[in-house]
């Protein structure tokens, strides 16, 4: 999995005696998702077969140059070998930038980013990567901005090509131990003592270099083949022998090679996978967890997920530790990769919903829901989501977004400053998204409000201020915590945005005016009282424990009010229009939570 993708080998030796790991706490996991591969691209392929049969790095390299416009409207403005800890320029590079470019690509110490071209509008470095490091750059530029689909073929070619410099790489190192090889078994004629020890050493460099030979040939195909989580967990098992597992970052399984896979897979507690993440991340090399071996895959210090073999009777080595943290180095290149699709993915809806939610034109709007895969043909529901103590930023909302998936929603997806945003082609379940936000976030406190349905795309900014306010009185009501729909709240669908809110405020000044008046006179909380009398049905014990004042003191209160507003609670009218006006002085005209 070379590639135009940052990598950050980030594992380190084996600690301990032998090359064996050390240990830490344990924690549990949690579900999987299918890997994704890049479409077999014939082209490229060809290219691909060419560049491993390549006879050294630097023809590598040549061939990656010359075809280069296989990708794309790209010429390949200049090709760098890593030499030595230098970057060495290929003869083929253009003299007229050569200086400007050399010295760009230095400063970029390693990471892939913008250059500049004169006459040539689009330039990038790319550095390519492999299980050591990196290997060396290509300088692409183009006349004009690449598409998406573009900028994946040139990715899927750089990745070919780090993977077929790593294949060289070895092979140089493969020829350099056979002249190590070659002195061992000259000096074997020194002397009978020397001899024996002589022996011993060459069994055991034979054995190891043909051990990493396999571990680099082996994860250079995987590498090469995008095959995905599934591939790396496949070709470590068949290394090792044991149960290999990938599971994201919040211990949900990804994948799983091997007999005696859990089923159910177990529910991972989030303090406890946070406890485990940091004390693996503290070692160096991989840590036994109880009956796991277990690394962390990183990308620029960013944890993607977590590795693992299973080896209930203690058995590995340090060949099983090479191979994990090989394979390890493999993976975070395709998690990095399957992230930035990802973001690319949810910048795309993000923009979409945005401009539903602004009002766009429908024909725009329909085309750019197809390539996203929506459909905005059926009728759609605006649904709000806001969770206490979760900053909505980016990581929140794909939260959201993979607990929309779990409860079998098919919506697009945005985020506002305290909430985030759903358009959905179908009716919400009354519970499914909420609980299943409940086990991602492992708190329950959150509300959601869901609109009633749009027919037509000019009704969704309608539709979302009905999501607000069925959000908002959810918020406001004794249960704050759950899914309300805009379609059944009653009475409060005639109180929402849009109505006279003067006529709103006469109404609450006719039948609370006096009882507010004294509240703020003497620091009182008699609207409030009230208002807690009526959701609680008229019960004296649960107004009181809702309070948390004694029943007497309540009954002390209630004719307090009956005194100061001249109303009488026995009375049906008088009861119907204070319960009304409480209701609109807390939802509406936002009296005191």
């Amino acid at each position: 999995m070379g590639g135009s993708r940052a990598h950050d080998r980030e594992s380190g030796p084996p600690q301990g005696s032998g090359g064996r790991p050390a240990r830490a706490a344990r924690e549990e996991p949690r579900p999987s998702a299918p890997p994704t591969a890049d479409p077999p691209l014939h082209d490229l392929m060809a290219l691909s077969h060419a560049l491993f049969d390549a006879p050294d790095e630097g023809e590598i390299l040549r061939l990656a140059m010359d075809h280069i416009a296989a990708a794309g409207p790209y010429s390949a403005e200049a090709g760098y070998l890593k030499v030595g800890g230098d970057l060495v320029p290929s003869p083929r590079n253009g003299q007229t930038h050569a200086v400007a470019v050399g010295r760009r690509v230095r400063e970029l110490a390693g990471q892939d980013g913008p250059v500049t071209v004169p006459g040539r509008p689009w330039g990038r470095a790319l550095g390519l990567r492999g299980l050591e490091g990196l290997h060396g750059y290509l300088v692409v530029t183009s006349l004009s901005r690449p598409s998406e689909a573009e900028r994946s073929l040139l990715a899927m070619l750089v990745r070919h090509t780090a993977a077929a410099l790593s294949v060289a790489f070895a092979h140089r190192r493969r020829r350099e131990d056979a002249l190590e090889l070659r002195r061992l078994k000259l000096e074997l004629r020194r002397s009978k003592e020397e001899r024996t020890t002589l022996q011993r050493q060459l069994i055991s460099v034979m054995a190891e270099w043909g051990y990493q030979r396999g571990v680099h040939a082996l994860m250079a195909d995987v590498a090469a083949s995008g095959g995905g989580e599934e591939a790396v967990t496949r070709a470590l098992h068949g290394l090792t022998g044991l149960p290999a597992l990938v599971e994201d970052r919040f211990g949900r399984l990804r994948s799983w090679t091997g007999v005696s896979r859990p089923d159910p897979y177990p529910e991972p507690d989030p303090v406890r996978q946070d406890e485990m993440l940091h004390a693996v991340a503290r070692e160096v090399g991989p840590v036994r967890i109880k009956d796991r071996l277990i690394t962390l895959v990183r990308r620029r210090g960013e944890i993607l997920g977590v590795l693992a073999l299973v080896d209930v009777r203690d058995e590995a080595d340090e060949h099983t530790v090479l191979a994990l943290e090989y394979a390890a180095a493999s993976l975070a290149l395709e998690l990095a990769h399957l992230r930035n699709l990802a973001e690319v993915e949810l910048r795309l809806n993000r923009e979409l919903v945005d401009d539903l939610l602004a009002g766009t034109d429908e024909a725009s709007a329909y085309a750019r829901s197809e390539a996203v895969g929506h459909d905005l043909h059926r009728s759609q529901y605006v649904v709000v989501v806001q969770w206490s103590k979760r900053t909505v930023d980016d990581s929140f909302a794909r939260t959201v977004g993979r607990a929309a998936s779990a409860a079998g929603m098919h919506s697009l997806l945005t985020r506002r400053s305290d909430h985030v945003v759903l358009v959905a082609d179908d009716r919400p379940h009354a519970r499914a998204l909420y609980e299943a936000l409940a086990r991602e976030t492992g708190t329950r406190s959150g509300t959601i409000g869901v609109s009633a349905p749009s027919d037509s795309l000019g009704d969704i900014p309608h539709r979302y201020e009905e999501a607000q306010r069925a959000l908002d009185v959810r918020r406001h009501s004794r249960e704050r915590y759950g899914t309300t729909f805009f379609d059944e709240l009653g009475l409060y669908r005639i109180l929402g945005p849009g109505n006279d809110y003067r006529e709103l405020e006469r109404f609450v000044d006719e039948w609370l005016g006096q009882l507010i008046d004294y509240d703020s006179r003497h620091h009182a909380t008699m609207v409030e009282t009230l208002s807690r009398y009526f959701d609680c049905g008229g019960n004296y014990d649960e107004t009181a424990e809702s309070l948390a004042i004694h029943r007497s003191t309540l009954r002390y209160r209630l004719q307090r009010i009956r005194d100061i507003s001249g109303n009488d609670l026995a009375d049906v009218e008088d009861r119907l229009n204070l319960q009304v006006a409480t209701r609109v002085w807390k939802i509406v005209l936002g009296g005191p939570r």
